[in-house]
């Protein structure tokens, strides 16, 4: 299992290594990008070997009485990026594996931080780190249904479920996104939830740590114990959800209003700049109207989910 590079266009690369899946993209002077591009592809190669040296620590919850960010005796850098971006969490059940993917694209963007490079991103998986320099941006989409995703659909903006402008003056270098219907397990309902952060450790911790929030008791849907799933799953014999019928709209509004509740705690605790949870059509935000505004195409905004017949607040 060797790690291989293919360049896809003038701007992007495709990177993978074993489960580790990037696509690359940067901005600059043909000499610093050269540079840069090489910086971070050998650093890439070691970093999949280093995480399976510390993958049986890695993968055992963070302790709650663990009161220091530094109090773990990982010792890879991107290890240690996981550790602390779920130390905060630790409250409950978490692995320094809910930032993997994060922590991996925090750790290779940091090759690009050099002089003639303007811009840069990397997506590993759909999480997402960025560099940015004064007054240049990306625009965003957000794709609800992760199902059904494909770059065909997302070539077409009609496709996206919403969008939003980040530019350098924003506080936000990293995006990530979670929920049962992706590539990792959730013990939550949402279709996904996409979180905006300083760096995409922390984005992509909270993800998890929202997306799980938004759930309730059902008797449709659908839970099974992860082990069953996966034999090397971080999370043992916890229920996560594999399948969600159709719900009511009171439904819909109270499982997001739930995760709407832990969002708002992780924006007061200055962790993430803003979310987007997306459930069956509905979609709720948090901060993000302060982060450059979310264009919402295809999914209902709900500012309010009431108490209902159909669950007790």
């Amino acid at each position: 299992m060797n790690p291989t590079r293919t360049r896809l266009d003038a701007s992007r690369w495709h990177w993978q290594h074993g489960p580790i899946d990037l696509i690359l993209s940067a901005d600059g002077t043909p000499s610093a990008l050269q540079a840069a591009y090489e910086a971070c592809w050998a650093r890439f190669v070691d970093v999949l070997p280093e995480l399976a040296g510390e993958l049986k620590q890695l993968r055992q919850p963070v302790p709650a009485e663990a009161a220091l960010k530094d109090d773990t005796q990982l010792q890879g850098p991107v290890a240690r990026r996981m550790w602390s971006a779920c130390h905060p969490h630790r409250a409950r059940y978490i692995t320094p594996m809910a930032a993997v993917a994060g922590s991996v694209a925090d750790e290779l963007i940091t090759a690009f931080a050099r002089e003639g490079i303007s811009r840069a991103f990397i997506n590993n998986g759909g999480d997402i780190a960025l560099y940015l320099t004064e007054g240049r941006q990306y625009r965003v989409g957000v794709f609800a249904d992760l199902a059904s995703f494909s770059p065909a659909r997302l070539s077409r903006d009609q496709a996206l479920d919403a969008s939003l402008t980040l530019d350098a003056g924003l506080a936000v270098r990293g995006i990530a996104t979670s929920g049962w219907r992706g590539r990792s397990f959730s013990l939550g309902i949402a279709d996904s939830v996409t979180v905006l952060a300083r760096n995409a450790a922390t984005a992509d911790a909270a993800a998890t740590m929202i997306a799980n929030a938004v759930d309730l008791d059902h008797p449709g849907i659908l839970r099974r114990p992860a082990a069953s799933l996966k034999d090397d799953t971080d999370l043992g014999d916890r229920l996560v959800t594999v399948d969600v019928p159709s719900l009511p709209q009171p439904l819909i509004d109270f499982a997001l209003a739930r995760g709407v509740e832990t969002a708002q705690r992780l924006l007061d605790q200055g962790l993430i700049e803003g979310a987007a949870l997306f459930l069956q059509g509905r979609v709720r935000v948090a901060g993000i109207h302060h982060t450059g505004g979310l264009l919402t195409q295809r999914a209902q905004i709900t500012t309010e989910a009431p108490c209902s017949k159909y669950a007790a607040c």
